[in-house]
């Protein structure tokens, strides 16, 4: 008569219908008030309506105990929960939810009203993984269903194990399981859950992003090239899983093609190359915790750099290697094998070595640089010039013996000049430009005149102005 919404008053009945243990009248009730939930798929429990009817039925399934004999009671609540524990999954679930009215109710009441997030975390309440897992493929719930109702209350309640385990004896080839699994990976890489993902990894087979977890933990948080000297067993582990990868791909491709669609597929000659880096990896990694151990180590920056990163830190790793052994030799045949395995700037790469060498005041050592560079067999014609005249922007702090010294080792007379020119040696670039061919020493020394004229040098203007 006055309008009123009769939801609630329904609902009051059916969970008094519910109290009083007509479970058939309650249903009657219940089904005035309670309507099924527009998505199935949402990510929530469905209406608190229905909730609260759940609760109240989990609530009174407990074992009937004599209530004058706590001590026993308890005992026999404690025998009791073993005796169920150990029994099979099937035989908990067929036990505790098929075969008890409350429980079916739950069922009846969650199949009608609630969510498949609901259902499903109903089940891994009860200790029933097997029916949470069917449901949600019978379904083809989205993968947020899982992680929220399946892998997450797994992996917290350590039973990752028993839940890989009926993935398995599901589906043994775990293609039905893709979707999630992978889901699961990027949840876990998301919240930094790295040994969980690693193991994860895997359980699925997955070599490849196995080994690329296994880089990230030889390279995250290490900050010298000692610490990562203890972490070379994730090294072995790489191309373990490479290998491993590289077997399956060769296995397979004799027969009819096998149908990996959720892992991750590299050709074999991207895997033997990635092979090669990891082995690459090691002799750097021996080489420079050797050096630190010896205390040679001259270099520290920020980040360390390893061959797993870009191109710009790959050329770090070389700069490293030649600077920090007990001299430029030592150390240069691993980094060149860095520059030609990666194909890198070879020139840009020896500039920074040799600048680098100008602030530790090692002049000797360029030359040495200069020398392993031509003996390489691969160094272009300008090479040698170019490496003298990037790090000659320092000129000021070298001294002029050891200035004539790299001017001198430059192959062509007009880099030379270039340098002299550099380094305000005007008098030098003088004698160099006459020694020319006759047409190109008069602009030469046009040229080095109207230098010495703007820097105020007389004496060198002089000189020119009598030769031309």
């Amino acid at each position: 008569k006055s309008g009123l919404d009769p939801g609630g008053a329904w609902h009051a009945w059916g969970m008094a219908c519910l109290k009083a243990g007509n479970l058939s009248s309650a249903r009657e009730k219940f089904n005035r008030c309670l309507k099924p939930p527009m998505d199935l798929n949402q990510l929530n429990h469905g209406s608190r309506l229905v909730q609260d009817v759940i609760q109240y039925l989990e609530s009174t399934v407990k074992p009937i105990l004599i209530a004058d004999d706590d001590y026993f009671a308890t005992l026999r609540e404690l025998e009791a929960t073993l005796r169920t524990r150990s029994l099979s999954l099937e035989m908990m679930c067929e036990g505790k939810i098929q075969h008890n009215s409350y429980y079916q109710e739950c069922l009846f009441y969650l199949h009608s009203y609630g969510t498949n997030l609901a259902i499903i975390s109903f089940y891994m309440r009860h200790d029933c993984m097997r029916e949470a897992l069917l449901h949600l493929l019978n379904k083809e719930s989205p993968s947020e269903v899982f992680i929220e109702g399946i892998f997450i209350p797994s992996y917290e309640s350590g039973k990752l194990h028993m839940l890989e385990n009926l993935l398995e004896t599901i589906d043994p080839g775990l293609e039905s399981w893709g979707v999630y699994l992978i889901a699961a990976c990027k949840y876990l890489q998301r919240k930094n859950y790295y040994h969980i993902l690693y193991e994860l990894q895997q359980f699925m087979k997955d070599h490849v992003r196995a080994a690329m977890t296994c880089i990230r933990f030889f390279t995250h948080g290490a900050k010298s090239y000692t610490e990562l000297g203890g972490k070379q067993t994730w090294l072995l582990k790489i191309k373990d899983h490479l290998k491993v990868y590289l077997q399956e791909v060769s296995r397979s491709s004799g027969r009819k093609k096998m149908a990996f669609t959720f892992r991750k597929k590299m050709s074999a000659a991207d895997v033997s190359r990635h092979i090669s880096t990891v082995d690459l990896q090691m002799e750097v990694t021996k080489f420079l915790h050797r050096c630190e151990s010896s205390g040679t180590c001259q270099m520290t920056g920020s980040s360390l750099p390893t061959l797993f990163g870009n191109n710009n830190m790959k050329m770090d790793v070389a700069c490293k290697v030649m600077l920090e052994g007990k001299n430029i030799e030592e150390g240069f045949g691993i980094a060149f094998r860095v520059l030609q395995d990666f194909q890198l700037e070879a020139t840009e790469v020896y500039s920074k070595v040799a600048k680098q060498l100008v602030k530790q005041q090692k002049y000797d050592e360029i030359r040495q640089l200069l020398k392993c560079v031509n003996e390489s067999g691969v160094a272009a014609k300008n090479d040698r010039d170019n490496i003298i005249l990037n790090c000659l922007n320092e000129f000021k702090n070298i001294p002029a013996e050891d200035l004539d010294n790299l001017i001198q080792d430059m192959d062509s007379d007009e880099n030379k000049i270039q340098a002299y020119v550099m380094c305000n040696k005007l008098r030098s670039a003088y004698l160099v430009s006459v020694r020319q061919e006759k047409s190109r020493a008069v602009q030469l020394v046009q040229h080095v005149r109207q230098l010495a004229e703007n820097s105020g040098d007389d004496v060198v203007k002089a000189i020119c102005t009598q030769w031309l």
